[in-house]
């Protein structure tokens, strides 16, 4: 059968220009000055169309320096073998699944992998109740099915078909969303690496460099469950929450930065306590135990993720910027903490106040906290 190309297909010498106009610039878009670099210093092997050796993709995400002195900002901050792993994986016939509790980076290791291994994270599939086969496989354009019957012309590719025929990476957002009949469609995909187009009696075939990378929430067990077949063709990098405090201080700390550029706040830049005062609160709740131990403690029913720590710390920025002097306070910190703590009104901010009690009015320095928690309730 014939190999179908796909008819979007982006030039493979070239990534996208920078364009800080954009609210969120794609990863090969916003670090493309890296991947730029990491090229010119990449002298090891690539596998067949990788834009860069494995060697230098972990480099990509986990940060370096180069020989020449250029020094490539981290992009995941943890355990290294996870990575390795996880881009090992992609240089293999099997697909890749970043699984783990909500917030602790799946779409952005998801994303960021795609940028430095095809210089193209966009072809994306979102994950949902009322995802379709269409989705995964095709669809079609029935004003020109209709006027000329099935054709190339009138099929239209989804975000699989044309990394299959790109040679590309393609990414499935939370894969457990989507009903089990329509993530049986990827099994052909990902054992046969071909996607066969039976009104036209025809078939995509995967050209080498494709692979795909989908992420899985373990809040949704149970929702829409893999099939042992497609398990199968998966293998799992189980994505954890920061191991130490200080090394989930260090991711948010780096995103609220990144954040505060892209977004433009004319707010400082937080101060380190405030965001080690974040990350104490988050990782105490949700473990369920004070850092020295010494105090058990009720947990939220949120996650209480790095993400939700950047979220707090940056509406902090915004509010400090907009409505203070632009220096973040406990009462710009505030809000955004106990949104993120008291997602049921009932149960979570019984689990607040007793936090607020316990431990926020007695440790020292932490009365501005406690003054302007109570004040909002």
């Amino acid at each position: 059968m014939a190999t179908t190309k796909s008819k979007t297909q982006h030039s493979n010498s070239q990534l996208p220009t920078p364009n800080p106009s954009l609210l969120r610039e794609h990863a090969e878009q916003q670090f493309a000055h890296e991947l730029v670099e990491l090229a010119k210093a990449d002298t090891r092997q690539r596998p067949p169309n990788w834009k860069l050796s494995p060697w230098a993709v972990a480099i990509y995400l986990l940060g370096g320096k180069l020989d020449n002195g250029f020094e490539v900002t981290p992009k995941y901050i943890g355990n290294r073998r996870l990575m390795e792993v996880a881009i090992a994986t992609l240089a293999t016939d099997r697909a890749l699944l970043l699984y783990g509790v909500p917030g602790t980076a799946k779409s952005w290791v998801s994303e960021h992998l795609a940028a430095a291994v095809s210089g193209d994270s966009t072809m994306l599939i979102q994950g949902t109740a009322g995802t379709s086969e269409e989705a995964i496989r095709y669809g079609w354009n029935y004003a020109r099915l209709l006027a000329d019957g099935p054709s190339m012309e009138a099929l239209v590719a989804s975000p699989m078909m044309r990394a299959m025929a790109d040679g590309k990476i393609a990414r499935v957002e939370e894969l457990t969303r989507i009903p089990s009949d329509v993530q049986d469609t990827l099994i052909t995909v990902l054992s046969e690496k071909t996607l066969p187009i039976p009104e036209l009696n025809t078939e995509v075939q995967a050209t080498k460099g494709f692979s795909v990378i989908a992420t899985a929430n373990n809040r949704d067990r149970g929702v829409n469950e893999l099939s042992s077949a497609l398990k199968r063709r998966f293998n799992t990098v189980i994505l954890p929450v920061p191991n130490t405090i200080e090394e989930e201080v260090s991711i948010v700390q780096q995103r609220v930065t990144s954040l505060g550029r892209a977004l433009e706040l004319p707010a400082e830049v937080p101060a380190l306590e405030e965001i080690q005062r974040v990350v104490t609160i988050f990782r105490e709740l949700r473990d369920g135990v004070t850092i020295d131990g010494k105090t058990k403690l009720k947990s939220p029913t949120g996650t209480l993720s790095p993400a939700e720590a950047i979220s707090v710390v940056n509406s902090g920025m915004s509010l400090s910027a907009h409505f203070g002097d632009g220096s973040l306070t406990a009462s710009d910190l505030i809000s955004g903490l106990v949104g993120a703590v008291v997602k049921d009104p009932v149960q979570d901010q019984v689990v607040w106040k007793e936090y607020l009690e316990t431990v926020v009015k007695e440790r020292d320095g932490w009365k501005d906290l406690y003054r302007a928690s109570r004040a909002m309730l």
